[in-house]
């Protein structure tokens, strides 16, 4: 790829990286500290998970995405390591959303048994299974799926030359097969499969309920309308930013490098980066607690800066007295 092309998406990833943690702490705070007992509500203890997952892209993942282009060279183990981290953090958006879906069929098709499942330590304990599941399934190619032989079947067979290290590529050490028939279908679709279903019965449920409701149940149905469409609004931006990249994955097993040009390859990079600049927006645009939470932490945000500025002008104020 040309070198202007790559010092664009470079620069276009450093202003994803800084668009997913400005906005995905805007998210956690509006969430943990503009919403009253927010985090009691399952569903806004997923979305801070699902936040977490994002602002980690940012200062994680899109940092491991530009130096793991052949820029460095590492021991095969820690460009391993660093790769998997990527997983992890995909993974962890995925389960979060799934659990997000779980929790919105539940709370509609089970609304006597929702309360005693939905406590605040049975939702934690949720979130921690996701990130714990993230890990096991994300780190996978650490157990023996890579691409890599181990240093002792390289020295039966190499001379002097192994020394030198080869660039540490994403691809170097993660096996195609493990992207396309684990990563993809196993851990990536069947879960979008799983909350498409969900949603849908989520959907069919309130349509027929919104007919069927009387004029004050029919407010609250349609909040929760609202709020699933909000829900399956970030889910349907995941599978489209994620399932290309996955999509040029499957073309690189099955018809080889010459299948997927670089610079396309680094734009389906882009957009499942983009991915986790998208959500907090979505929230801003789409939830009404959030939005209300947005606008008390900009109230507060104002407040602050005024009461510096008070201070400020009554020092300058004071320090002329004395100077006079």
């Amino acid at each position: 790829m040309a070198e202007w092309s790559w010092v664009a998406y470079t620069v276009l990833e450093v202003l994803i990286a800084a668009a997913c943690c400005f906005g995905n702490v805007l998210v956690m705070c509006a969430v943990c500290f503009g919403i009253r007992d927010s985090l009691r509500e399952p569903t806004f203890c997923f979305l801070v998970s699902l936040a977490v997952a994002d602002f980690l892209v940012g200062v994680a993942a899109v940092p491991l995405a530009v130096l793991l282009d052949g820029w460095v060279s590492l021991i095969p183990e820690l460009c391993l390591l660093l790769s998997c981290v990527v997983l992890v953090l995909t993974q962890a958006s995925v389960l979060s959303l799934l659990a997000i879906a779980v929790d919105r069929y539940l709370r509609l098709h089970t609304p006597l048994r929702y309360k005693a499942l939905a406590t605040q330590r049975h939702t934690w304990i949720g979130v921690s299974v996701c990130w714990m599941l993230s890990c096991l399934l994300g780190f996978t190619p650490l157990f023996g799926w890579h691409n890599y032989s181990s240093p002792a079947s390289d020295s039966t067979n190499t001379s002097s030359t192994s020394f030198i290290r080869p660039p540490c590529t994403f691809l170097s050490v993660i096996s195609l097969p493990f992207m396309v028939y684990f990563n993809f279908l196993g851990c990536v679709m069947a879960p979008l499969l799983v909350m498409t279903l969900l949603y849908t019965r989520i959907f069919w449920s309130l349509q027929g309920r919104l007919k069927d409701s009387c004029p004050q149940s029919r407010a609250s149905l349609l909040r929760e309308k609202r709020l699933a469409c909000s829900l399956a609004l970030v889910l349907i931006l995941f599978a489209g930013c994620w399932i290309p990249l996955h999509l040029m994955n499957c073309l690189l097993l099955f018809q080889g490098p010459q299948a997927v040009t670089q610079g396309t390859l680094y734009t389906g990079i882009l957009l499942s980066h983009a991915n986790s600049a998208v959500n907090p927006v979505i929230y801003a645009c789409r939830i009404p607690k959030i939005q209300q939470a947005y606008g008390q932490l900009w109230r507060r945000f104002l407040a602050w800066l005024n009461c510096c500025h008070r201070e400020k002008a009554g020092s300058q104020v004071i320090n002329m007295q004395l100077s006079h």
